[in-house]
C-alpha cells in the first residue's frame, strides 16, 4: 500500500484504538486530550514518513509515538498530573513513568468499556451514538451529520454537551453491571449498525464501498458476542445481517471500481462462507422470544442472498418490510419496501406507494421512481433520474444515475 493510502487507512483502523486506550487511562473527563494525542500522532506520521520513508512496522511506530506523547503530556502538565496521578497509580512503572498498555487485549477491553461508558443514560441516545461514532469509530463530523441527516454545527454542539455531561456525571470507563448493560445495549447496537452502513453505502466519500468500516463493525460486534454479558439474540441478529450483506462485497464493485446494482450482480461472486456464517448467527439469534428490527433486517438480507428471482423471494421480502415498518418506521425502509412491492406485485402498484412517501429531497427516492417509471413512462423516468443526479452527493451514486439517463436516452433515439 502506498504512503498516501496507508496513513488514511491506519487513521481509520488505529486512531480509535489509541483514543480508547488513552481515554480509559486518563478518564472520561479528558477525552479531548486523548483525541489530541492521537491526532498529533498521525500528524507527525504524515510529516515524518514523507521525508524519511515508511517505518518497518507502521502500526508499532504509531503506538510508540502515541505512548511517548502521552508520557510527555503527563510530565509537563503539572495540573493534569495532580488530578489523575492518584487515579492511575497502578499504571506507573518502577521508574515512576506512566505505562501505556497498547496490547491487543487492553485495546479490545478499552474499546468495549468506552462504548458502554459513552452510551450512558445521562445523555440523549442520539448524542451517545454520535460520540461513539466520533471517538470509537473515527468518523468525521460531516460523516456523523450525514448519518443523522443534519448539519455539522448541530453535531458539534451535541457532542460538546455530551462530553460535558459525562464529565459532570463522572462516568467511569468500565463494564457496567448486567442491568446497566441491558439499558445501554440498544445505543451500542445502533452505533455498530450505522458504522457498518457507512461502510456498505458511503454517503460522504467518493468510493462506493468502505470495507474497512464494515469489517471494524463486524469485529466489534463479534467481541460483544464473545462476551457472555453481551451475547444477546439482537447482537447475533446484527452479526447475521452484516455477514449476509458482506457476502456480496465482491459483486457490488466492477473491475473499474464502479458500483454494480443488485439486479446486475454476478451471483457467482457471492461469498458462500459468509452466507453460511450469517445463517449460523441467525440461528443463534432465534433463541428467546425477542424479534428486533435486526432480526427482520437480517432475514431481508438473507433473502437477498437467494439467487433465484422468484415470486416467493420477493413476497417474503415484502412481508418482512411490512413487519419492520411496524416495529420501527423509517422513510428509507418504506422506500426499500416499494422496490420489493414492484417485484412482488408490479411497478404500477409500487409507483403509487412510492409517491405517497414524498421524499422529494432524497436522491434515492427519485432514483427509485426513475427505475419504476422506466418502460412505463420514460419521460418521467428521465425527469426523476435528473433530479436524483442533482441531489446525489457521492461519485458512485452520480455514476449509476448518469448511466441510467444514458441508457434511456439511447432507447429513445
Amino acid at each position: 500500500m502506498e504512503q498516501q493510502e496507508l496513513i488514511p487507512h491506519l487513521f481509520r483502523t488505529e486512531y480509535r484504538k489509541i483514543t480508547a486506550v488513552l481515554c480509559k487511562l486518563f478518564g472520561i473527563s479528558h477525552i479531548e486530550i486523548a483525541e489530541d494525542i492521537a491526532s498529533d500522532t498521525f500528524l507527525l506520521a504524515s510529516e515524518t514518513w514523507g521525508y524519511k520513508g515508511l517505518p518497518e512496522n507502521p502500526v508499532a511506530w504509531l503506538y510508540k509515538v502515541a505512548s511517548n506523547k502521552a508520557k510527555d503530556y503527563f510530565k509537563r502538565d503539572v495540573l493534569f498530573h495532580q488530578k489523575i496521578a492518584a487515579q492511575i497509580s497502578n499504571s506507573f512503572t518502577g521508574t515512576g513513568e506512566i505505562a501505556i498498555d497498547l496490547s491487543d487485549k487492553n485495546i479490545v477491553d478499552s474499546q468495549l468499556q468506552m462504548m458502554f461508558a459513552i452510551c450512558h443514560p445521562s445523555i440523549p441516545v442520539n448524542a451517545q451514538i454520535g460520540l461513539s461514532l466520533r471517538i470509537l469509530c473515527g468518523f468525521g463530523i460531516e460523516e456523523i451529520a450525514d448519518a443523522f441527516l443534519t448539519n455539522k454545527e448541530t453535531i458539534n454542539k451535541r457532542l460538546f454537551r455530551a462530553k460535558e455531561t459525562l464529565r459532570i456525571e463522572k462516568v467511569k470507563i468500565e463494564f457496567p453491571n448486567k442491568q446497566e448493560i441491558n439499558k445501554r445495549l440498544e445505543a451500542v447496537l445502533i452505533t455498530l449498525y450505522l458504522l457498518f452502513n457507512e461502510g456498505y453505502y458511503s454517503s460522504s466519500q467518493n468510493i462506493p464501498l468502505r470495507q474497512d468500516l464494515c469489517l471494524e463493525a463486524m469485529r466489534l460486534t463479534h467481541l460483544l458476542i464473545q462476551n457472555p454479558s453481551t451475547n444477546e439474540p439482537s447482537i447475533n441478529a446484527l452479526m447475521a445481517l452484516m455477514c449476509f450483506h458482506s457476502s456480496r462485497f465482491e459483486a457490488r464493485i466492477d473491475k473499474k471500481g464502479d458500483p454494480v446494482l443488485y439486479q446486475d450482480q454476478d451471483t457467482g461472486l457471492w461469498n458462500q462462507e459468509l452466507i453460511a456464517k450469517g445463517m449460523y448467527y441467525l440461528g443463534q439469534a432465534s433463541q428467546g422470544n425477542e424479534i428486533s428490527k435486526y432480526h427482520l433486517e437480517a432475514n431481508i438480507a438473507y433473502w437477498h442472498t437467494v439467487k433465484e428471482d422468484t415470486e416467493e423471494k420477493w413476497e417474503g421480502i415484502l412481508q418482512l418490510y411490512n413487519q419492520l415498518l411496524q416495529v420501527e418506521y423509517s422513510p428509507i425502509a418504506a422506500l426499500n419496501r416499494t422496490y420489493a412491492l414492484s417485484k412482488a406485485n408490479g411497478k404500477p402498484e409500487a409507483i403509487i406507494a412510492a409517491e405517497k412517501l414524498k421524499l422529494i429531497d432524497n436522491h434515492l427516492y427519485h432514483s427509485l421512481l426513475g427505475e419504476l417509471y422506466t418502460n412505463i413512462d420514460n419521460v418521467k423516468a428521465v425527469m426523476h433520474f435528473k433530479t436524483a443526479l442533482k441531489l446525489a452527493k457521492s461519485v458512485a451514486d452520480k455514476t449509476i444515475i448518469s448511466n441510467k439517463i444514458l441508457e434511456l436516452s439511447v432507447q429513445s433515439n
